[in-house]
């Protein structure tokens, strides 16, 4: 979890990410139209990182949407916390639950359109 989101952080997110992929893999990562994607050239991406940027205004092709509303419905609605440390607490045991199913991401998340086995 980050304090707030800027170039530098998501840059920081990226090196992360980039640190995680195979060796001799390529990821490529969909992102939506956040000032902190775009960056203006400050963004620092990794040589074994492509981005692909969707169109404004098309949350429906974020697959990522998918994913926080699995998380809210599964983890995180209809609850009242006492602070805010225990609402960063609840969202990092929800992503942590989250990531150690794999096969729940990847059913939450596929878009038909990217499926490249069909390419």
């Amino acid at each position: 979890m980050l304090p707030t989101v800027n170039a530098e952080l998501m840059s920081l997110h990226l090196a992360e990410i980039s640190r995680s992929v195979a060796a001799g893999a390529h990821a490529i990562l969909v992102l939506d139209g956040a000032g902190w994607h775009q960056a203006g050239g400050r963004l620092v991406v990794p040589e074994n990182i492509t981005l692909i940027r969707l169109p404004p205004y098309a949350p429906e092709l974020n697959p990522v949407e998918n994913v926080w509303e699995f998380l809210r419905a599964n983890y995180l609605s209809h609850r009242v916390w006492e602070t805010s440390d225990a609402i960063l607490e609840a969202c990092c045991n929800a992503w942590n639950s989250l990531i150690k199913n794999p096969e729940r991401i990847t059913s939450i998340a596929t878009r038909p359109w990217a499926n490249l086995s069909e390419l």
